[in-house]
C-alpha cells in the first residue's frame, strides 16, 4: 500500500533556496526542511545575534507547520545546526520558550558554515493532527 505524499507550501515562510520543498506530509508525519532566519517580508536574514535568529527560525517553522494544520506542540523531533557552538546556551533559552513542556527529541550539531551566513538552521518532524 502506497503512503500519500503531499508537498506543503506556506507563503508566510521563506521559499526554498534550492531544489527542495518547505515540507512533505506523508501519512501522519510532516517532514519540515531546515529553516534559517530569513524574514519572509524582506527576504533578508534578520540581524541581532543568535537569539533573534532563533526567534525568526521558529516563526518560519510555525508558518510551515500551520500550512499543514500543525503547531509546535505537534513537533516530535528537531535537528539544530549551529555554526558556532558557543551560541548553544543563548539559542537554548529561546528554544525552551517555544517548547516549554514535553519538548521534542532533539539533536544539536556544530557545523562549519550555514547558508547565507546563518548562525542556526532548524529542521523538524511533526505528527499531523
Amino acid at each position: 500500500m502506497a503512503v500519500s505524499r503531499t508537498v506543503i507550501k506556506s507563503p508566510d515562510a521563506p521559499g526554498p533556496g534550492g531544489y527542495y520543498s518547505q515540507a512533505i506530509a506523508s501519512g501522519d508525519l510532516l517532514f519540515c526542511s531546515g529553516q534559517i532566519a530569513i524574514d519572509v517580508k524582506t527576504g533578508q536574514m534578520v540581524e541581532g545575534g543568535i537569539e533573534v535568529e532563533t526567534e525568526q527560525v521558529l516563526t518560519n517553522l510555525k508558518a510551515v507547520l500551520a500550512a499543514a494544520g500543525a503547531t509546535l506542540a505537534d513537533v516530535v523531533k528537531t535537528t539544530i545546526y549551529l555554526s558556532d557552538f558557543s551560541d548553544f546556551q543563548a539559542m537554548n533559552a529561546v528554544y525552551v520558550r517555544a517548547f516549554p513542556t514535553d519538548p521534542p527529541a532533539r539533536a544539536t550539531v556544530g557545523v562549519s558554515a550555514l547558508p547565507r551566513g546563518a548562525k542556526i538552521e532548524l529542521e523538524a518532524i511533526a505528527r499531523l493532527p
